[in-house]
């Protein structure tokens, strides 16, 4: 099966002052793909905060460094807004993660895992819906990489917003909504 790539902008996001212009775009979208990274905890007891949140539309994804940047409002904004749809995957770990940063409840969240059930497709992992609706494979080579590094490397990028890519075209694809 080939592999999948996200041949859109991939905007990474660690300084403060890059917030509000992506958020101002962000938030006039009715539907964004959405994902979490979390540093990889080896040992036993050792606990990380979510260091990455992505959103992405068709075309662009972009990459909030939350371990650079905190959890800005702009952000947290677009997380509780029950306007824009964001669509992922076993979101339960994602909100877990952001409760760390934030009480504010988020709105409008769609999980892909329960919304496949109305369409038949029982597996429910993003690598197996993916193949079957498109024909391609999606790496997770990168995903116990280190979130929190100085610069994330193209190849961390390149898996980041495929994830959250990937959960916005399915959605619009088995919605009948344009990809």
């Amino acid at each position: 099966m080939p592999l999948e790539t996200f041949e859109g902008d991939i905007v990474v996001i660690d300084h403060v002052k890059e917030v509000g212009e992506a958020c101002d775009y962000l938030s006039s979208r009715n539907a964004l793909g959405f994902d979490t990274e979390t540093k990889p905890a080896f040992k036993r007891g050792q606990v990380h905060k979510v260091a990455l949140i992505q959103l992405s539309t068709e075309k662009e994804c972009f990459l909030f460094r939350l371990n650079k940047i905190g959890y800005p409002r702009e952000l947290e904004a677009i997380m509780c807004d029950p306007g824009i749809k964001k669509i992922g995957l076993s979101l339960r770990d994602d909100f877990a993660a952001i409760r760390k940063r934030s009480v504010r409840k988020l709105e409008n969240f769609i999980d892909l895992q329960d919304f496949v059930d109305q369409f038949g497709i029982e597996d429910k992992s993003l690598q197996k819906i993916y193949a079957v609706l498109f024909g391609r494979k999606i790496s997770k080579n990168q995903r116990v990489s280190n979130w929190e590094a100085e610069m994330l490397t193209p190849a961390q990028q390149s898996y980041a917003a495929i994830d959250a890519w990937a959960c916005l075209r399915i959605y619009n694809y088995l919605t009948g909504k344009s990809s």
